[in-house]
């Protein structure tokens, strides 16, 4: 595990946005974090990475997820919130999407429980400050060690 610390929303955003010019497509990025500590600020930056529209990034709280493919690479940002019990994101067809040609970036991963890919690029955002942001980064895989390095570099 690494960490790195942000110290406002702007920085969270461009690590976002390094994270994502390291991505190939097939990524699976699990966002984690109390409400409030910039996972959707981390999303924004990862879609101009991509080279989409950061503007038309939002939480999709109330539709499960929301598909951007204008860009580099198709970003599909899941949001778990409002789930109580993993078994309810097998309606949306999820692992067509996890394990696609883009970005899948799942904020409150944590409640995908047994259902989450044992390869994964996990990120918990915490408060550390008034706008400083701790980035916990742990990597799964040998993929996402390689990823972890790169990004975790001074």
């Amino acid at each position: 595990m690494k960490v790195i610390t942000t110290h406002s929303p702007s920085e969270t955003q461009a690590i976002g946005e390094q994270l994502a010019k390291l991505c190939k497509g097939g990524e699976i990025i699990c966002l984690s974090g109390d409400l409030g500590t910039g996972k959707t600020t981390f999303v924004k930056g990862i879609a101009r990475g991509l080279k989409i529209d950061e503007k038309k990034v939002n939480s999709p709280t109330f539709v499960i997820m929301n598909l951007y493919e204008e860009g580099r690479l198709p970003l599909y940002h899941f949001d778990f919130y409002r789930l109580e019990k993993p078994e309810e994101i097998g309606g949306v067809g999820y692992d067509e999407f996890l394990y696609g040609n883009g970005v899948a970036v799942i904020e409150w991963s944590e409640r995908f429980g047994a259902l989450m890919p044992p390869e994964n690029l996990a990120i918990h955002l915490a408060h550390s400050g008034d706008h400083d942001r701790g980035l916990k980064i742990t990597a799964h895989g040998e993929r996402y060690k390689k990823i972890a390095e790169v990004l975790c570099r001074p």
